[in-house]
């Protein structure tokens, strides 16, 4: 079981959940196979979103573990239902 954390800034959540899950993301994503959502925050403005993740890559992994715990204790992908199932299989 893979327990690498990525932390990313994008315009869309629901296209970048995508591109993990059929494996078109980037050289990380393929690599340690990262395909499931487990925590994401929204921001209006993407300076604030850039400064939110450069504060989450500084922080350390038991950091992150609590942030995610607080709002999704059992790591559930929560990207798991937006897509059709064939989603899973184009890889």
């Amino acid at each position: 079981m893979n327990t690498t954390l990525y932390v990313g800034v994008t315009n869309s959540v629901e296209y970048r959940a995508h591109e993990h899950k059929t494996g078109k993301g980037g050289y990380s994503t393929s690599k340690y196979n990262l395909n499931k959502l487990i925590y994401y925050e929204e921001f209006r403005y993407v300076n604030d979103a850039i400064a939110r993740e450069k504060e989450l890559k500084g922080w350390s992994r038991k950091k992150k573990d609590v942030l995610i715990k607080t709002l999704n204790p059992l790591r559930d992908d929560l990207a798991e239902d937006w897509y059709e199932p064939a989603c899973h299989s184009e890889r």
